[in-house]
């Protein structure tokens, strides 16, 4: 998504292009069935679809429902509103360096 002064916002590309990475790694049917809510005629089942799935994530104790739903969730709401797209990318980021620091002592230890 361009910004006010019409130069693409890098964080956001970079979410773009990290989702575009993470569905070539799932099975071709789920990967297919994501590409399909996300592209933009899909709309209006992909906003109550990640609400459902925040919604979700917050009955984490109940057996059906986890916390992956609230990132999934966030994910596919970022379609529709672009300003959550850099927060993601930057989310991602560090949970991506803390997970690398967690290893690394571990294999350490």
């Amino acid at each position: 998504m361009p910004n006010p002064q019409g130069s693409p916002n890098p964080l956001a590309q970079a979410w773009d292009d990290r989702i575009a990475r993470l569905l070539d790694l799932l099975p071709k049917r789920v990967g297919d069935a994501i590409a399909w809510l996300r592209a933009p005629s899909r709309r209006w089942v992909r906003i109550p679809a990640a609400i459902l799935l925040i919604l979700g994530g917050f009955l984490a104790v109940l057996p059906v429902f986890g916390l992956w739903m609230l990132p999934l969730g966030l994910a596919l709401l970022s379609e529709d509103l672009p300003g959550m797209k850099p927060s993601l990318e930057r989310s991602a980021r560090w949970l991506e360096d803390k997970w690398t620091r967690v290893v690394a002592w571990w294999r350490g230890r």
